[in-house]
């Protein structure tokens, strides 16, 4: 049966992948409540709809960190994509490419940037994890530049992995012939190691200062992954950064955090419209990034659902997924009778949306 919303690709792809693998993707930490709330604090917003205007045409187009967009769903940085599919990162850029959108390459690609960059003509941007070695920090990021990611987002928020019972259970490990290729210059320990000794890769001591050390000399705008408290997103601002994205990783750090759509107008309150703000967490429908956007997003990102597109059915599975949603944002918009990105605001919501003051 060919999927007709981002739900209907989880099955297929589930039945595609093994155990350990769909567990890895799928898994939150914890109990996974943070998991589970990321989608029902979507659900429990309604929006408003509007009748007799104008809506035979709608404009998705935007711009962000002085790039031009046509839309703004982007492709969030995920790890070892060749457990969904045998070309992995390749497979996805290319899907990505096909569709028009921007892929957020990971550390931990199981494809090197450089290949990655060199297989289509995706926009890309790169996910950092700070390494506690500087110095290959700062070669993996002049790397990503020379390949021509047009931003980068260093993720803030994994001192350490969270509890993963499911990755635990299954005893999660990089099948033989996978690695960790952006990491090869550090030799096989961080290439092949076993996912749960990532403190010798994750850099605990991640700071401010750190940050500004990386404003110093990377030429292309920096993106914190994974603020929620408001006070963060206050020091972000301080920091200097582009821009920050509302992310609890996936909810798969630390469980009993809220959604990221609960932390969204704390946020946007705390950041006072100085530097955009992104989110990532839960996004499933085109109903979901208006949401996103009325309280103050700029733009959303998308993880499982694009993997679960890229087991199923390859580039032409995240291409899809991508084009779906994008199809039930623009019927979205037109039902709540706003007509480009600019005009979706707060009216959009039902009048029992609190705010977060």
């Amino acid at each position: 049966m060919t999927p007709v919303n981002l739900f209907d690709f989880e099955p297929s792809a589930r039945q595609r992948l093994s155990r350990m693998a769909y567990d890895y993707i799928a898994g939150g930490a914890g109990d996974e409540v943070t998991l589970r709330r990321n989608r029902e604090r979507f659900d429990e917003i309604s929006l408003q709809p509007r009748v007799l205007i104008d809506v035979s045409k709608v404009d998705t187009r935007m711009e962000l960190f002085g790039q031009s967009f046509d839309y703004l769903i982007l492709l969030a940085p995920t790890a070892y994509q060749k457990l969904a599919h045998p070309e992995g990162e390749l497979a996805a850029t290319r899907g990505a490419a096909a569709a028009g959108a921007t892929m957020v390459v990971s550390t931990f690609a199981t494809t090197s940037i450089e290949d990655i960059a060199q297989c289509s003509n995706a926009r890309l941007w790169f996910q950092l994890y700070v390494h506690p070695d500087r110095s290959f920090t700062r070669d993996m990021i002049q790397r990503a530049e020379a390949a021509g990611c047009r931003a980068l987002m260093i993720t803030v928020d994994t001192p350490l992995l969270g509890t993963r019972d499911r990755e635990k259970r299954n005893q999660f490990h990089l099948p033989e012939g996978m690695e960790r290729e952006n990491l090869k210059a550090l030799g096989i320990g961080a290439t092949r190691a076993d996912h749960f000794k990532d403190y010798a890769i994750l850099d605990p001591s991640l700071n401010w200062e750190t940050i500004g050390w990386i404003r110093s000399f990377a030429k292309i705008p920096i993106v914190l992954k994974g603020i929620l408290a408001p006070e963060d997103a206050r020091l972000a601002v301080e920091a200097s950064v582009a821009g920050i994205l509302v992310s609890n990783h996936g909810a798969r750090n630390l469980d009993t955090a809220p959604a990221t759509m609960e932390a969204l107008p704390y946020v946007i309150d705390a950041v006072e419209d100085r530097i955009p703000v992104l989110l990532d967490g839960g996004v499933r429908r085109g109903t979901d990034i208006i949401k996103a956007l009325a309280f103050g997003a700029k733009a959303v990102l998308i993880g499982r659902p694009y993997l679960w597109g890229l087991a199923s059915g390859g580039e032409q599975g995240v291409a899809r997924v991508v084009e779906v949603l994008r199809a039930e944002l623009e019927a979205s918009m037109k039902l709540c009778g706003v007509t480009s990105i600019a005009g979706i605001g707060r009216d959009v919501l039902w009048r029992d949306v609190p705010r977060a003051r």
